[in-house]
């Protein structure tokens, strides 16, 4: 279970409201979502079945319907409370604007490869690519799109400021997310152990890709 998603449980079952009929359907839906995030990581979008949601939630299948009338509509319920990187997006804007090169690079690293993430949204990304359904779209958007866009843009402004050598802005943003996001593969997928600390890790990632797109002096490019 998602740290998100365990944190929001925990809060609606906590949480005590005037109308107990409002906490307890509030209850309800987060269970449905963990029990579906859980089953699509593992089944697939396709392979999954609102009998088995509910099963796994302990509740009856007419009560899903209620809440989620579809599967589209479950899943994007659990693409909005796993996709959270506004705070984190905020963060990185905040250390572009003072063109702090390693923070935003780091940051947007870190969040990646960071100690306890869960492997759901990965195996969710790669099973809704797989599938091919309508849903994909939006969760590359949401979740992998925005970081791109966002780390395009700053590499270009730090171009036109003379402090990166020239490169396609778009291909080095991808060439840093794919590097990071090759990393989550291995460990998150494929079970290769980790030889570094996550810290250690982010640091020389950072590092490697921070030496060759910074400008140096005299430097001849072809």
């Amino acid at each position: 279970m998602s740290e998100h998603l365990l944190t929001m449980k925990q809060h609606t079952k906590q949480t005590t409201h005037r109308n107990g009929q409002r906490a307890s359907a509030r209850d309800r839906q987060a269970s449905l979502i963990v029990a579906a995030a859980s089953l699509f990581a593992e089944k697939g979008f396709n392979g999954t079945t609102t009998r088995e949601i509910a099963k796994a939630a302990g509740v009856s299948e007419a009560l899903v319907f209620k809440y989620f009338p579809t599967k589209r509509t479950l899943y994007a319920a659990i693409l909005a409370e796993k996709v959270t990187v506004n705070e984190l997006l905020e963060a990185v804007e905040a250390a572009a604007k003072k063109h702090d090169d390693h923070r935003v690079f780091t940051m947007i690293a870190s969040y990646r490869i960071r100690p306890g993430v869960d492997s759901t949204l990965l195996r969710l990304l790669l099973f809704s690519a797989l599938e091919g359904h309508e849903l994909s779209e939006m969760f590359f958007g949401k979740h992998h799109k925005v970081f791109y866009d966002h780390l395009a843009a700053y590499i270009r402004t730090r171009i036109e400021d003379g402090a990166f050598r020239p490169v396609d802005p778009l291909l080095a943003a991808r060439a840093f997310i794919g590097m990071v996001v090759h990393h989550r593969l291995l460990h998150e997928i494929f079970g290769v152990p980790m030889h570094q600390s996550h810290e250690d890790t982010v640091a020389t990632y950072v590092d490697l890709f921070l030496t060759g797109l910074i400008k140096m002096p005299g430097r001849r490019l072809r």
